[in-house]
């Protein structure tokens, strides 16, 4: 069996997630020359080739595709190993790498998770509220939440809360276009939406369910830049209601006949599950989401 560092396992899953030794050692506070010499040191003691290297970075060859979950496995078999023998349930600690859809993100979690830091102060938690999906088997995140659960793999899946997306408009585009008065007049006005061909998730394409046959004339794949779009005067835009909400300058158009439902969902690694920082976060984000749960639904639109 070939002899190798556990300690240089680290230095694989870095590059293996970022794909560049300069973002790998950013990530392990270290610098690029030693990234570089430890996994030269992981391949030599393993007598195997892990990665390609090119000009545009370091991809993993077939074996280090089917090695880097097992060593992800390791680091988080290590971490939990730390935190039972180190400290007790009720002083959690250590980071924890939040991945978030951007609208989830930026608009509700950015507003709650300060507290939760503040309270923890032990605790580093890493937001990423990005418009792609983060792999937890490659410890790119710790724990997700995503609009879909994903139908296989050693994941823990809830269902956190619905929520609902609403068809608007500005002020000034409706007093400038005249009303709204049935959902056959929406083909007569521009609409916002997603970049068609980056769609990476199908609960994302919303003109399809809600705008059936139309075809976005303002595309982009942040609901920031289409909230900016729709409240700049643009046209319509599907947007949630948790977001739009904050806006008295956006109009809801229709909302009783014409919206949507998606879910967030919560989403973890089984091997984390049991992590006391990993079970403080879901408890957070859950009971954060539930009190919240009416303006997620877009009850005072359907009421």
């Amino acid at each position: 069996m070939a002899e190798y560092s556990w300690d240089d396992l680290p230095f694989f899953l870095a590059v293996a997630r970022t794909g560049q030794l300069s973002a790998a050692a950013r990530e392990l506070r270290t610098n690029h020359v030693t990234v570089s010499r430890r996994l030269d040191r992981l391949e030599s003691d393993l007598g195997v080739r892990l990665f390609e290297r090119s000009p545009r970075g370091y991809r993993l060859t077939a074996l280090g595709e089917r090695l880097v979950e097992r060593a992800g496995a390791m680091e988080r078999d290590a971490a939990v190993f730390a935190e039972a023998a180190t400290e007790g349930p009720a002083t959690p600690r250590g980071t924890v790498r939040l991945a978030t859809p951007e609208g989830f993100g930026n608009f509700f979690l950015a507003d709650h998770l300060p507290a939760l830091a503040r309270s923890h102060p032990a605790l580093l938690i890493e937001l990423v509220p990005i418009q792609q999906i983060m792999s937890l088997s490659r410890r790119e995140a710790d724990l997700s939440v995503a609009l879909h659960s994903p139908s296989s793999g050693p994941y823990r899946r809830e269902r956190i809360l619905p929520y609902r997306l609403f068809v608007y408009a500005s002020r000034g585009y409706l007093d400038a276009h005249g009303p709204i008065r049935h959902a056959g007049q929406f083909a007569a006005h521009p609409v916002i939406g997603y970049i068609e061909d980056m769609i990476f998730t199908p609960g994302l394409d919303y003109l399809r369910e809600i705008l059936p046959g139309t075809r976005a004339s303002y595309q982009s794949s942040s609901i920031q830049a289409q909230l900016a779009a729709t409240r700049a005067g643009f046209g319509l835009g599907v947007l949630p209601f948790f977001i739009a909400s904050r806006h008295p300058d956006l109009v809801p158009v229709l909302p009783r006949e014409v919206h949507i439902e998606r879910a967030y969902w919560l989403i973890c690694h089984d091997d984390l599950v049991a992590a006391p920082r990993i079970r403080l976060l879901s408890d957070f984000i859950r009971n954060a989401a539930q009190s919240a749960a009416e303006t997620f639904a877009g009850a005072p639109l359907l009421s």
